[in-house]
């Protein structure tokens, strides 16, 4: 097919451990662009909103966009969506590497898991040969152990590198609430708990190898396309992604008074200034070995370190910003070492390091408030212990003593201890390391996303760097049009970290799949995908008094930062956003608006 979709949909049935490959619908493909929107009105339609997450009834689909492997620049990334198990909404993560490109040169968009297995198993696709072996051996075993194992059973059938996997850990197994999916040694589908919806269906890993190729519709218009974004993207040794990474986004976080510090009790944390431990040229010189990039990612922002501390020796691909940020500043932890050890093992273990870091955060200010006693905690779990902190991580990963009440989230726990306003999060999701007390659409946008408290839901970047971030007037249309370009790069299967401007993403678009797109039909995409994910929710359950965040950024003032004083005003916000949404005042799409979307 030339047209950057492959044109065929895997659907594996676990329980009866038996496959068959169906045509893509192009008409869906073009409404929903492919990726999370695909794979959001997938689960719309085929899953009952209210069905346990953890039940055989739940799917998993695993999904990528028109773009994924065709050479458009950071064009690697792949998604997972299904019902969170953490959060009882429609659940989507998605991961770059090299795992999802290789599932379009295999030949397929996406695959879509149905049942549950009655035993350990994994799938394994070398292009037209699928099989769904044994995994017995495999179960115990921590993701990068699994990535060794499968490849080295596979060695005598071509060569193991030619082998991409994506694979659950103990956390999955255990069906942590939020365990993640690691595919590539390193790359997280984090958020929502995927993994553990992995572990549920039995399914510990999905093997890749793939050797056809991608066409496009119009290859020279797609090399031009290819060429103009690369000269608008920010890319490079010198550039702060290049030079930084995500650390970047660390070093401002005092400036802007965003960090979590101690739980969100604060915005500051000393360390984080220049010359501190997590500084970003700190962070370079201590702990950073080399970075590396994903498929076609000339940006190359993955971070590999060794600690430098012998106390917590380790080596790995991370952390990321957002481990920085919360196993740092969260828990109130001065020892870069120990931070990178803890991102490590969330690796390992296979667990989504925002919300492993906050829940530790979490049950540390339960500790300290005296809500959580030192005998159900096994230890004193104090802010700055960093030695708790990160033996927490392995204790969630196999549920062992307080490690179960920990894995089943900051929301779960602190209801547990009795006080459910310890948790910073939405929708029952961690919040990641942003204390929105300093930017009113910042704590807009975590309030209103379709999957619980998120950073990327809405480009946090510019939501933090608006000329009035403290300012909750016109936030509403503002939230909304970023969280409407979201979508369409998640379903396209580019990096938002690539940064490439709307408009070339719009001419990559059309030339790799020949379809007519213009700004307006393209963004209108992006807005079905939003309406989608909230009729998923609507239909769960989950309703507007869920768009709000927990009491402490709502009624807690901000101590110190630019936002001294401050709180999230969500009611003021919320109507305005509603109406530049097209939805009622409960917050659901009026008949209007999903007749424009086509939705009705």
């Amino acid at each position: 097919m030339e047209n950057g979709y492959i044109g065929q949909i895997l659907r594996v049935d676990l329980t009866e451990k038996e496959w068959e490959v169906e045509d893509l619908d192009l008409d869906l493909a073009e409404k929903f662009i492919g990726g999370r929107g695909l794979g959001a009105k997938l689960l719309l339609d085929e899953v009952d909103p209210e069905v346990d997450p953890l039940s055989p009834e739940n799917k998993l689909i695993v999904i990528t966009g028109p773009l994924t492997g065709s050479g458009t620049p950071c064009g690697a990334r792949y998604m997972m969506v299904s019902k969170s198990p953490l959060t009882g909404c429609i659940a989507y993560g998605g991961a770059g590497g090299f795992f999802g490109p290789e599932l379009k040169f295999a030949g397929y968009d996406a695959i879509v898991f149905e049942g549950r297995s009655d035993e350990p198993v994994y799938l394994l696709i070398n292009d037209d040969e699928i099989e769904i072996k044994p995994a017995s051996h495999l179960w115990g075993k921590t993701t990068l152990e699994t990535d060794d194992a499968i490849k080295a059973e596979l060695a005598n059938k071509w060569v193991a590198q030619d082998t991409h996997v994506a694979c659950i850990g103990p956390a999955g197994e255990n069906l942590v609430r939020f365990a993640a999916v690691i595919s590539d040694g390193g790359c997280a589908v984090g958020r929502c708990g995927l993994g553990a919806v992995m572990g549920s269906k039995n399914m510990k890993a999905i093997a890749v190898r793939g050797t056809k190729g991608i066409k496009v519709a119009d290859g020279k218009e797609f090399r031009d396309a290819v060429n103009n974004a690369m000269e608008h993207m920010n890319i490079g040794p010198e550039s702060v992604l290049g030079k930084w990474g995500t650390w970047a986004g660390s070093a401002i976080g005092n400036v802007l008074g965003i960090l979590p510090t101690n739980n969100f009790n604060s915005g500051l944390f000393e360390d984080f200034d220049e010359g501190g431990a997590y500084d970003a040229q700190t962070l370079v010189k201590t702990i950073l070995v080399r970075r590396r990039g994903c498929f076609a990612c000339p940006v190359a922002c993955k971070p590999i370190c060794k600690s430098i501390d012998p106390d917590f020796e380790g080596h790995g691909e991370g952390p990321e910003y957002e481990a920085v940020g919360l196993f740092g500043a969260g828990c109130g932890v001065k020892n870069s070492s120990a931070m990178a050890k803890a991102a490590f093992l969330c690796n390992e273990m296979g667990l989504d390091v925002i919300s492993t870091g906050n829940t530790i955060a979490c049950a540390m200010d339960l500790f300290e408030r005296g809500f959580l006693p030192e005998a159900d905690a096994g230890c004193k779990l104090n802010f700055g212990n960093a030695q708790a902190m990160v033996d927490m991580v392995t204790k969630i990963g196999r549920r062992d003593g307080i490690g179960d009440a920990l894995a089943e989230g900051g929301y779960r726990l602190a209801e547990k201890y009795g006080h459910p306003e310890v948790f910073i999060g939405a929708k029952k999701m961690e919040a990641p390391m942003q204390n929105v007390r300093s930017s009113q659409g910042l704590g807009l946008s975590f309030a209103t996303s379709n999957r619980g408290a998120c950073h990327n839901s809405a480009n946090a970047a510019a939501q933090m760097l608006h000329e009035e971030p403290l300012l909750p007037e016109g936030k509403g249309p503002f939230v909304k049009m970023h969280q409407d370009m979201v979508a369409v790069v998640d379903s396209s299967g580019v990096c938002c970290l690539g940064q490439i401007l709307i408009e070339d993403l719009l001419r990559l678009l059309v030339a790799a799949t020949g379809i007519e797109y213009t700004m307006e039909s393209l963004l209108l995409a992006g807005e079905r995908i939003w309406n989608a994910e909230r009729l998923f929710n609507l239909r769960a359950g989950i309703t507007k008094d869920d768009d709000t965040l927990t009491p402490r950024m709502i009624e807690e003032p901000m101590p110190d930062g630019p936002a001294t004083g401050d709180v999230v005003r969500i009611a003021a916000m919320i109507p305005e956003y509603y109406e530049a949404r097209g939805w009622d005042d409960e917050g659901v799409p009026t008949d209007e608006k999903l007749s424009e979307l086509e939705l009705d």
